[in-house]
């Protein structure tokens, strides 16, 4: 088996595709919900077609990315600053960049890279704007096909977490897919994203921990500097999410499977990172906002709808107690979830102009619900689909465990030594 430095990846054609027809220029709304993740979110889907070759595939991608940005036409834009010194997008309809590439290996290479977590790797598969300092110097969408030698192609998105959040870039996947098989979209964008602008004047009504800013008492950032980022995955199926669920019963409360499981990673990571027992360390997870708004966002809204909720305790209190005390936690924290703590918390951004600090905090996002790995362009599903890297270290993915839907898989990255130790700890 060949290693995973002579595999090689080589772009021959690089093109910007616009939308189709004319679409409205000009300076579009981006949420604070919008700004409160600025990174590119990257996945790979890999094709086998039988019926097509490589560069019919192609030509469909092309086509109805071109077609369905005539929809999605701030996708077209680029990200720049407002005159309010926030995010926003310049509808210039310039398009989305495809790159056409090749590689000398084949999809026995990439399955190894998927399986030992070889990130390098499969990086090759996502194209990089080459030079980009900032989330401002890269497209909102960039789309690499692959043509591999054993036949068949891999499609790299990487897409702007300002743009989109989970569902929304799932919609957009979605009416992609649709486009290229002819059919009307089933859920058309929302694209009006000034529905949640703050309130004026801005009222901030509850306490935002997500923001808390703390010390890296513990030497943590010396740890991931000095030693290999390692990356794994861990499946928790239905009978070993049961265990958690019972294992974080208090007092014949139930708690949810999100809950259980976001607490005992929680706790687990503290003790693999060898947090002082005074460090304070923070929680943070992307709660779905759009049902929990009054009223609820509109179907197809073209957004981030999410919101960044959080808490923070010490590691000894963590580490120290049993995992009912982690779960109950996150169990509070969820029901905090209001229209009103989401309006306070935009509110807050509006006053505040700042980020969630991630010094010693885990920010726990899910995407084990979200249909990613469907996107059908009119040659059946992908063979395999998946993140590529995570958009930053202090990042826990959850991504669907099987086709049952009823399985979670837990992707993280650790320094070397912690990674030993967290792995003994999810043998329960």
């Amino acid at each position: 088996m060949a290693d995973s430095y002579e595999f090689s990846v080589t772009t021959k054609n690089h093109v910007l595709v616009p939308p189709e027809s004319e679409t409205p220029k000009g300076l579009y709304y981006l949420t604070n919900l919008d700004q409160n993740i600025a990174v590119m979110v990257k996945t790979l889907y890999y094709f086998k077609s039988e019926s097509r070759t490589n560069q019919e595939s192609y030509n469909v991608i092309k086509k109805s990315l071109s077609e369905v940005l005539v929809h999605y036409y701030p996708v077209a834009g680029r990200l720049t600053i407002s005159p309010e010194g926030k995010i926003a997008v310049d509808c210039t309809g310039e398009g989305v960049v495809l790159v056409e590439a090749e590689t000398n290996g084949g999809i026995e290479m990439i399955k190894e890279a998927i399986s030992q977590n070889k990130m390098e790797t499969l990086d090759k598969l996502v194209y990089d704007v080459t030079g980009a300092r900032n989330i401002l110097e890269i497209p909102p969408v960039v789309a690499q096909v692959t043509n591999l030698k054993c036949g068949g192609f891999v499609l790299g998105l990487s897409m702007s977490h300002n743009m989109f959040d989970g569902v929304a870039a799932a919609e957009f996947l979605n009416s992609w897919c649709e486009t290229a098989k002819g059919l009307p979209l089933s859920v058309p964008p929302f694209l009006d994203r000034t529905i949640l602008r703050p309130r004026n004047p801005p009222k901030i009504e509850f306490p935002h921990n997500e923001f808390d800013e703390i010390e890296d008492i513990s030497g943590t950032g010396k740890l991931y500097n000095d030693e290999e980022l390692v990356y794994r995955s861990f499946l928790f199926e239905p009978a070993k999410l049961d265990k958690l669920k019972n294992m974080a019963k208090e007092d014949n409360n139930k708690v949810t499977t999100f809950q259980a499981l976001t607490g005992f990673l929680w706790k687990s990571r503290c003790e693999a990172l060898r947090f002082k027992p005074d460090q304070r360390v923070k929680l943070l997870f992307a709660a779905d906002g759009r049902s929990r708004f009054v009223p609820p966002l509109p179907v197809g809204y073209c957004g981030n709808g999410i919101v960044l909720t959080g808490l923070v305790t010490s590691s000894g209190e963590l580490v120290g107690k049993p995992l009912s005390h982690a779960a109950g936690l996150v169990k509070r924290v969820v029901d905090l979830v209001t229209d009103g703590f989401m309006r306070s918390a935009m509110d807050y951004l509006e006053l505040n102009r700042t980020r969630p600090s991630l010094t010693a905090t885990l920010l726990i996002t899910s995407w084990s619900k979200l249909t990613l790995h469907k996107l059908d362009f009119g040659w059946g599903e992908p063979v395999f689909s998946g993140p590529v890297g995570l958009p930053g270290r202090e990042v826990i993915l959850f991504l669907p465990g099987g086709d049952d839907m009823k399985s979670i898989n837990v992707f993280l990255g650790l320094p070397a030594s912690a990674m030993e130790v967290f792995e003994e700890l999810m043998k329960i």
